[in-house]
């Protein structure tokens, strides 16, 4: 199942509804989203039904042409002679995967994007907005096209489709894959039961059908995942990277780190684990596991070079983070939302280091067969005092900053021992981009910028981890229109 933008450029479809995935130039920027919904079977199919059905025989995309680049992509010593030079990003479109894409694309990879653009449709669905206004995909690329000359192609459609993975793996001949296609927000996960059903079922079968594809078309590729810090938990005792030592009635052995997960979103991601370390086992699949912490700020070097690469900019209870969250509170006015006591503790990064983290991996890909796990976070805080910074700098700046605190949503430790090891990026050679009284400061003016498209409404938490029912929450539906592509709304199924 492709989901697909009206555009002038046509992608033929053949008998069987197989898209011939071959890219396109000089296409226009109209957007307008549009779903194929050819296969019921997928779950998100399963998501959104369509008030009308694209003329059959012809469908619509948008895409960029092959990378002409010939910048030597960052070389490292690994031990390894093979060295990914093209990469593809699933995902792409995302917080993380747009500032990866152009990040590489920057460093002289072949870059392709593959995305379902389901996130922007989260929007819509929920009534939520970026604080940052963001271009289509479309206009993104061809934006990054005439500022830098790198071409970075594009493929929309769904990785819970083997059809549409198989032929895209088939066309683009990947040597690594940055996956960050999966639903990504805890909250979400915890909406409701489809919400819990949708995000098990698109975040699971998309990476088995990802490490499928490997095994069958491109068996050198590297599979660089997202996971996330949330798989361990907070246990009292140290976190260390993936894997324990433990001695047990005599006996020692070196074993993957105990998980505790605490959404539905963060169980898909242990099932992930899982399957990713069974078939490098089983089939030498090279993959490694980026155990994420919490990603704050907006810009990098790439996304800060035209308004039209800007990032999404998320501020609401359900996929805005803590400190993100914090910062825009501050500039409307409101009070910072703390929840519960604010001793939860987690692993932060600046998203400057995300896109570097990622790149390292890259550049020392794993052993065909090994499963590599690193933690992917730069320093440690608890809310309490996320809140306490971010009060600061609003003083510096002349805004009052208050914090109040509410009733936790979660079902989570609200003071706890928090001690995680993150050695293995800095060995690689990460720099990391602390959390400064300058960072801050950018972080609020940005806001403060921006602070006339902040929908108050949205600020408040409004999911809770006891009250998740089978009954499916919506809102009123959205009317998306424009350039020809007729109107289409949006619903759960």
């Amino acid at each position: 199942m492709a989901q697909l933008l009206s555009s002038s450029c046509s992608l033929t479809i053949c008998s069987r509804n197989k898209p011939y995935l071959k890219p396109f130039n000089n296409c226009s920027t109209l957007f307008s989203i549009t779903l194929a919904c050819n296969n019921s079977k997928t779950p998100f199919r399963r998501l959104f039904l369509q008030e009308q059905k694209p003329r059959k025989g012809s469908l619509v995309v948008h895409a960029a042409a092959v990378s002409t680049s010939q910048e030597t992509p960052v070389q490292t010593s690994s031990g390894d002679p093979f060295k990914p030079q093209r990469v593809m990003v699933i995902g792409g479109d995302g917080y993380c995967g747009w500032a990866t894409a152009l990040h590489l694309s920057n460093k002289g990879y072949e870059v392709a994007i593959v995305d379902s653009l389901v996130r922007r449709l989260f929007d819509h669905q929920l009534g939520l907005d970026s604080l940052t206004p963001i271009s289509s995909i479309q206009n993104r690329l061809q934006r990054w096209k005439s500022l830098t000359g790198k071409t970075i192609e594009l493929y929309i459609g769904d990785i819970c489709d083997f059809e549409f993975l198989s032929e895209t793996f088939k066309s683009y001949e990947p040597d690594a894959v940055v996956h960050f296609g999966e639903q990504r927000s805890a909250p979400y996960s915890m909406i409701d039961r489809s919400r819990a059903v949708y995000t098990q079922q698109n975040n699971v079968i998309g990476t088995l059908n990802v490490l499928f594809a490997i095994k069958e078309f491109r068996e050198q590729c590297h599979l660089v995942k997202l996971g996330t810090m949330g798989e361990y938990g907070t246990p009292n005792i140290d976190i260390e990277e993936g894997y324990i030592t433990i001695t047990h009635n005599g006996r020692t052995d070196t074993l993957p780190y105990p998980k505790q997960a605490s959404s539905f979103y963060h169980l898909s991601k242990v099932h992930d684990s899982h399957n990713i370390a069974f078939t490098c086992k089983a089939w030498g699949i090279r993959a490694t596991d980026l155990n994420q912490g919490v990603v704050y700020g907006v810009r990098t070097d790439e996304t800060a070079m035209h308004e039209e690469l800007y990032n999404r900019f998320d501020y609401d209870g359900i996929f805005g983070t803590a400190l993100n969250r914090f910062c825009v509170q501050a500039a409307v006015g409101h009070p910072l939302t703390v929840y519960g006591k604010g001793g939860q503790t987690r692993g932060f990064l600046d998203i400057r280091d995300t896109v570097q983290c990622v790149e390292l991996a890259i550049a020392n890909p794993a052993k065909p067969g090994e499963f590599r796990v690193f933690n992917q976070f730069t320093e440690q805080f608890s809310v309490n005092q996320l809140a306490n910074l971010v009060t600061k700098a609003g003083e510096k700046l002349g805004i009052e900053v208050k914090t109040i605190n509410v009733p936790n949503p979660r079902v989570e430790a609200e003071e706890h021992y928090y001690n995680c090891k993150n050695t293995k990026l800095v060995d690689l050679g990460l720099r990391p981009h602390f959390l400064s009284d300058s960072l801050l400061d950018s972080l609020l003016n940005f806001a403060v910028q921006y602070k006339d498209r902040v929908d108050t409404k949205q600020i408040m938490p409004s999911v809770s981890w006891k009250k998740i029912g089978v009954k499916t929450k919506t809102v009123p539906p959205k009317k998306l229109g424009g350039g020809g592509g007729g109107g289409y709304i949006w619903l759960l199924a």
